[in-house]
């Protein structure tokens, strides 16, 4: 049965042109308004399976990756897509892959560097009404209708991560690896912060309010590195870099 379903919702893409898939539903948390609507959440659990199955089959032979978080609005021409374009780059002349939501802006100059310098450029696409294709740099796409099931490719697979400018989606992607870190879910990897005149300021009210205030430990903020070198920004992400064949996993 569920290798029935994951041959019919399959989302791996070894290249360009995936096909759009049409949404089965709409949210994990909200069942359909009919009088049956428990009998449909069996299902769900497993088209969620398929999606964590999908992901572990197509990068399990990845290798060294770096995240790369950052906004979809983010246009071409812009010092940031430039610095994005620059450090997938940089990271593909690593031989290091680069692991983006394979989206427009941030991801799509990320994806850019990399498949252009011939390294491995992988997108982990999110079915949204507003954005449901990968960009044309992706070499390797998976598509995911759950955000959850991806985050845990973003985490699994990646050995660092820099986050460029961003909103809410960039966001929640950085606290929730300094979440899984700061818990011991995940042992300590580089998290880079590109864009001082950006960051600062969250880091700044960090340090002053949330861990003055006891809310956070005091070393929290340091887990980062605030950086405008794209090269220092690779340099430091690569830094704890080890082969995920003869590495654990670093998923608790």
């Amino acid at each position: 049965m569920v290798a029935k379903m994951r041959r019919a919702m399959s989302g791996t893409s070894m290249r360009r042109g995936v096909a759009k898939r049409q949404l089965l539903d709409d949210g994990l948390l909200r069942g359909p308004s009919d009088v049956g609507w428990r009998e449909e959440d069996p299902w769900r659990v497993l088209r969620i399976q398929s999606e964590f199955v999908e992901g572990f089959e197509a990068l399990e032979d990845l290798g060294p990756a770096v995240s790369v978080f950052g906004s979809a609005r983010i246009k071409p021409g812009s010092v940031y897509y430039e610095a994005a374009e620059t450090i997938g780059e940089l990271l593909a002349k690593r031989g290091v892959a680069v692991i983006t939501g394979g989206g427009p802006g941030v991801m799509e100059a990320s994806n850019r560097g990399a498949d252009e310098a011939g390294g491995k450029s992988v997108g982990l696409c999110i079915e949204l009404p507003i954005e449901e294709t990968f960009n044309s740099y992706v070499n390797l796409g998976v598509s995911f209708r759950y955000f959850f099931t991806r985050k845990v490719m973003f985490l699994k697979y990646a050995s660092g991560f820099i986050a460029l400018p961003g909103g809410l989606g960039t966001m929640d992607e950085v606290f929730e690896v300094l979440t899984m870190m700061q818990t011991g879910k995940i042992i300590k990897y580089p998290i880079v912060l590109f864009g001082k005149e950006y960051w600062s300021g969250l880091w700044a009210w960090l340090r002053e309010m949330a861990a003055e205030s006891g809310y956070i430990g005091v070393a929290d903020p340091d887990l980062v590195l605030l950086t405008d070198d794209a090269a220092e920004a690779v340099d430091y992400a690569v830094s704890n870099i080890v082969s995920r064949l003869g590495a654990t996993s670093q998923m608790a």
